[in-house]
């Protein structure tokens, strides 16, 4: 009989990201935000109608909860069991926030859970010391910068359950061409609403790019301006914070403490008066019987993991 080797723990990264995927991420990133910038002048008196904001809104909730609901609170910490169906238009959706294919999100999440705050989370803002000129690098690598590096976070390591998920491994490898849907549909449903390639292109510009841009920034607020100010009402390991003027466009992420206070809870803002849409969301699902086994808060657990 042969003896069996332990390979040991799997290195945190995998390898380097490829050109093309270099690229991809300069492109998706940097393009909505020339976009956002344009949208200013753009906005002041022609260029902008009321089925340009309906659409942005309804794509902006859509891929955002997407991201929120499933890549962040289902895939990555499991706060609820989802049928089938489910799990696909959740990891669809998610798909089309132009954030990320799902395995490699979640990969770069749990890694920047087990590392939180310390060498090894791919984003935080306090890897650089507490000086003033240390922290605005470590806001811009939080924020940003992090995206621009060429290492790639080992999926074998940090989400292996995902990898043996045929569905979304499948739905993994469709994420340049949802990418293209989330851009393309609102300029289709623009034009032919409107019937005007003008129609089209002020959909495509507005509900396509801005909208992205404004959702990248949303979540990226979660990892810069959640770790460095904010309330710390329940007690976690690292810096994360409730930040309240982010909670309805992050659909409740910034409350941020609760949820690295105790990962795996389905709703966030826990507290009286903190909006969690991304949680009434996973509510509605329970209600229909799509979701099972939801980790909502217990007042138990709420009182063990509250700062002393």
């Amino acid at each position: 009989m042969t003896a069996t080797v332990s390979a040991g723990p799997k290195p945190l990264i995998e390898g380097q990201r490829n050109l093309a995927t270099r690229i991809g991420v300069y492109v998706f990133v940097l393009l909505p935000f020339a976009a956002l910038i344009a949208a200013v002048p753009l906005a002041w008196g022609w260029g902008l109608t009321w089925l340009d904001v309906a659409l942005a809104v309804f794509f902006f909730y859509f891929s955002g909860l997407g991201v929120t609901v499933g890549y962040h609170r289902l895939f990555t910490h499991g706060s609820f069991k989802a049928n089938r169906p489910l799990k696909i238009v959740l990891a669809v959706m998610g798909s089309m926030a132009v954030q990320s294919p799902p395995i490699t999100w979640v990969a770069d999440h749990r890694r920047h859970h087990a590392f939180s705050d310390r060498d090894g989370d791919p984003h935080s803002p306090w890897l650089f010391g507490t000086s003033p000129v240390a922290l605005a690098k470590g806001f811009w690598h939080a924020h940003m910068g992090w995206l621009f590096e060429h290492s790639v976070t080992n999926k074998q390591r940090f989400a292996p359950d995902l990898l043996a998920d045929r569905d979304i491994v499948r739905i993994n490898k469709l994420f340049p061409l949802l990418t293209g849907l989330t851009l393309i549909l609102p300029a289709l449903i623009g034009g032919l609403l409107t019937w005007s390639w003008w129609g089209a292109f002020t959909a495509f510009f507005w509900a396509g790019l801005v909208r992205v841009a404004i959702l990248h920034h949303v979540t990226w607020s979660t990892n810069s301006i959640c770790h460095m100010i904010g309330e710390r009402p329940f007690a976690s390991r690292d810096k994360a914070a409730n930040f309240w003027p982010l909670a309805i466009l992050s659909f409740g992420e910034s409350w941020h403490n609760l949820h690295h206070a105790d990962p795996t809870c389905a709703r966030h803002g826990v507290l009286k008066g903190q909006i969690d849409t991304s949680a009434r969301l996973i509510w509605l699902f329970e209600k229909f019987g799509w979701a099972t086994d939801v980790r909502w808060p217990t007042p138990q657990r709420l009182e063990k993991i509250s700062a002393k």
